[in-house]
C-alpha cells in the first residue's frame, strides 16, 4: 500500500480515484489558554510590535524624542492594564462549566481493548476541560457504546470533532485501519490513529499531540472553523444583497407562474445536504402541480411534458433556483458547493450512494446553488454512472481546493456560462 494512501485518501477504480488533501489545521493540539505562560506567549509579540509602530508614527510626525518615549511608555502601561483586565474576565468566563462544556472538542474512540480504555480514561480524568468523550465504538462488542455504524449515524445527529482509531495489535493492523477509514469517509470529523498500528514507514504523515499520546492524522475536515466562518459570512452578505437586487425579478416570475398554471409559486423538495442531513430546498415551481415528483424518482428531461410554459423559460435561464437564496439565509445551503440531490435520484438505475460509494464525501461541505461541476458542464440529468462519476470528481476537486476567491470565481462564471447553458432544461 502506498505510504500516502490514508493521508491523500486515494481510492483506486472501480471505487474511483479521488484526493482530499487535509488542511494543516491541528484540532487536538489545543493550548490551555488559562495558563499565564500561554497568555504571555500570544500577547507579547503584538504588544511590542504595536508599541514600536506607535513610537515610529510619533517620530515621523516630528515629536521630540523625550515626548515620544513618554507617550510610548504611557501607551504601553494603558495597553497592559487593559489587556490584564480583559484577560482576567475572559479567563473567568472560559472556566465556567457552561462555556467549558460548549467549547470542549467532542472525541469518539474506535476500539475495545486496553489501549482504547486507557485513552478514554485519560480524557475523562484529566482532559475534560478541553475534550469531551462521546463514546467508545467497535464492531467486536465488549464494553462499548455501539458499533462503527452506530458512530456514523451518531455523527449525523450530533457534531463530532475527532475520531481516534485506537485498536490493540490483536484487533488489526494497517489494513484494518484503512477499512475503518473508508467506512468513515462520510463522517465530518478529523480522524486519527495510534502510530503503532501503521506498519509501513510513513514519516511524511502529520502527527499531533493528544496529552501524553502522539497520534497520526489520517483525515481532516475539508474546512477549518475559520474557513467555515469566512464562507458563512460571505454567503450571508452576498445572498442578502442578491435578494434585494433581484426582488423585482422574483416578483415578476412569481406572478408569471401564478398566471400560467394552477398551484403554489414555490416548490419544496427534500434534499440531502451537509453531514448527510435532509432539508427542504426551495425552487420556483416549473411543473404542473399534479405531475410534480417530490422524490425525483424520475429526473427532468428535455421536452418533459410535466414542465409548464413558464417553467421551460425559468429552467433554461436557471431562474427557478433563485429561491434557494432563502435556504442560504437559513444556513441550509451555501452559494457555492456541490448541488444537493433528491432522495430517489438515480444514475444507471441505482440510487446515487449505491452507484458510487464516494458520493457521500460530497456531503462534507454545505450544498450550493451553483458549483464547480456546474460551471464545467456537469449539470442536468444523471443518466449513467459515468455522468455521476464526473460530477463527483469535480465536486471533490472543489472541496480540496476551496477558497473564498474560488467561490467568487464560480459565481461570476455561473453568470457567464450557465444561465444560457445548453444542459439546462
Amino acid at each position: 500500500m502506498n505510504c500516502l494512501a490514508p493521508f491523500c485518501w486515494p481510492i483506486s477504480w472501480p471505487r474511483g480515484r479521488f484526493f482530499l488533501f487535509p488542511r494543516n489545521v491541528p484540532l487536538l493540539d489545543v493550548p490551555d489558554l488559562t495558563r499565564i505562560s500561554y497568555q504571555i506567549r500570544y500577547l507579547l509579540p503584538p504588544v511590542v510590535f504595536g508599541g514600536v509602530i506607535f513610537c515610529t508614527v510619533l517620530v515621523m510626525l516630528s515629536w521630540p524624542p523625550g515626548v515620544t518615549l513618554r507617550m510610548g511608555a504611557e501607551w504601553l502601561v494603558f495597553v497592559v492594564i487593559a489587556l490584564l483586565i480583559e484577560r482576567c474576565v475572559g479567563t473567568y468566563i472560559v472556566q465556567t462549566h457552561a462555556v467549558t462544556r460548549r467549547l470542549a472538542r467532542k472525541v469518539a474512540i474506535i476500539g475495545s481493548g486496553a489501549e482504547a480504555t486507557q485513552m478514554a480514561s485519560r480524557i475523562n480524568a484529566r482532559m475534560q476541560r478541553i475534550f469531551r468523550l462521546v463514546g467508545i465504538f467497535d464492531d467486536q462488542g465488549g464494553n462499548v457504546d455501539g458499533t462503527i455504524e452506530t458512530l456514523v449515524l451518531h455523527a449525523r445527529e450530533d457534531h463530532i470533532d475527532a475520531v481516534i482509531i485506537c485498536l490493540s495489535p490483536a484487533e488489526g493492523g494497517q489494513q484494518q485501519v484503512m477499512d475503518i477509514l473508508w467506512r468513515l469517509r462520510g463522517v465530518l470529523a478529523d480522524v486519527y490513529v495510534v502510530p503503532s498500528l501503521m506498519t509501513e514507514d510513513c514519516h511524511g504523515w502529520p502527527v499531533e499531540r493528544f496529552g501524553p499520546f502522539s497520534l497520526t492524522v489520517l483525515q481532516r475536515r475539508p474546512l477549518s472553523e475559520w474557513d467555515t466562518l469566512e464562507k458563512r459570512a460571505f454567503d450571508l452578505t452576498a445572498s442578502m444583497l442578491l435578494l434585494v437586487a433581484l426582488a423585482p425579478v422574483l416578483g415578476l416570475v412569481a406572478l408569471a407562474i401564478k398566471l400560467d398554471s394552477r398551484g403554489p409559486v414555490l416548490f419544496c423538495q427534500p434534499r440531502q445536504g451537509f453531514n448527510n442531513r435532509y432539508f427542504n430546498v426551495f425552487k420556483f415551481r416549473s411543473m404542473y402541480t399534479d405531475m410534480a415528483d417530490m422524490d425525483a424518482a424520475r429526473q427532468t428531461s428535455r421536452a418533459d411534458p410535466r414542465v409548464t410554459r413558464v417553467g421551460k423559460w425559468i429552467r433554461r435561464l436557471s431562474i427557478d433556483e433563485l429561491p434557494q437564496l432563502f435556504n442560504v439565509l437559513r444556513g441550509e445551503m451555501s452559494l457555492v458547493g456541490p448541488r444537493p440531490h433528491a432522495p430517489q435520484t438515480r444514475a444507471g438505475g441505482q440510487l446515487l450512494h449505491e452507484a458510487m460509494e464516494e458520493y457521500v464525501a460530497r456531503h462534507r461541505v454545505q450544498p450550493g446553488i451553483t458549483g464547480w461541476a456546474q460551471i464545467n458542464g456537469s449539470r442536468g440529468e444523471l443518466v449513467t454512472r459515468d455522468d455521476l462519476r464526473r460530477r463527483v470528481v469535480l465536486d471533490l476537486e472543489y472541496i480540496r481546493a476551496w477558497s473564498i476567491w474560488l467561490d467568487i470565481k464560480i459565481i461570476f462564471l455561473t453568470i457567464k456560462r450557465e444561465i444560457f447553458s445548453r444542459n439546462a432544461f
